[in-house]
């Protein structure tokens, strides 16, 4: 079996996020989540904060993930924890040319590292973290789109 890698930077998680993990979970020996922390982008939520809930929120449901923070680059990062794929979720068509862009760039890097691209469930594909953050902000219910627990972060911080 193969160990993995789902790098982004979940800001927040989504329950379409918990889907790609939750399947990769079961394709896979074991799963290294990777959030990513980017100084020159502007985040809802620390890291810390980020972390914490990733954690909270898989805790009791998925025995083979790991949740890591990481900065730099993704291949690096990837070498250091003896992963041998990423996995990146796919919501839409829309999404696939950048993933593609993503992956070819990956390879040029790092040509033994694969990615592998799994479609969320019908469900979820619309679900984005900014167009959740953007319908708490407005006082929207989110309830549909992520876990009780982000949902009261989102109500506390927006």
């Amino acid at each position: 079996m193969t160990i993995v890698l789902y790098p982004g930077s979940f800001d927040p998680i989504t329950y379409g996020h918990l889907d790609v993990i939750r399947r990769a979970s079961r394709l896979f020996e074991h799963v290294h989540i990777g959030v990513i922390h980017n100084p020159s982008k502007s985040s809802t939520f620390s890291l810390d904060e980020r972390l914490h809930m990733i954690r909270a929120v898989i805790a009791d449901s998925i025995d083979n993930v790991t949740v890591h923070a990481y900065t730099g680059l993704l291949v690096d990062f990837a070498h250091a924890i003896g992963v041998s794929a990423i996995v990146r979720g796919l919501r839409a068509i829309s999404d696939f040319e950048f993933e593609f862009q993503l992956s070819l760039t990956n390879r040029q890097l790092s040509p033994q590292l694969e990615t592998i691209l799994l479609m969320t469930d019908s469900k979820y594909s619309y679900i984005s973290s900014t167009a959740i953050k953007q319908i708490a902000m407005y006082g929207g219910d989110v309830s549909s789109f992520v876990p009780p627990l982000v949902e009261q972060q989102l109500k506390e911080r927006l």
